[in-house]
């Protein structure tokens, strides 16, 4: 079981979470990214609460990809400052972990 692979949560508006993923992919810095359309999300930013529609992108990636992942998303992210949080995780089927790996090397 590959004990690298981890889950990576970026939000991003909803007509942008297509061609990021793609993005990801096409260059092997992600295995596989679903994209979560139609959510809504609430947070503070320069003073005012905001309010706004986006999209939640579940990247599998591997913690020895992050760095250049986080690079690329940075790249092409529309956002000042966009939300780019890595989980590793503990347990999973190991062939899908191992794919993960393999898709990424």
């Amino acid at each position: 079981m590959s004990a690298d692979a981890i889950l990576v949560h970026v939000s991003c508006p909803p007509a942008a979470a297509a061609g990021l993923a793609e993005l990801l992919v096409e260059q092997r810095l992600a295995a596989c990214v679903n994209i979560i359309e139609q959510l809504r999300s609430v947070y503070r930013w320069q003073g005012s609460v905001e309010n706004e529609p986006e999209a939640l992108l579940l990247i599998k990636t591997t913690a020895s990809e992050f760095p250049l992942l986080q690079a690329a998303i940075l790249g092409a992210h529309p956002y000042e400052l966009p939300e780019i949080i890595a989980v590793k995780i503990s347990a999973g089927y190991p062939p899908y972990l191992d794919w993960i790996k393999d898709s990424t090397a």
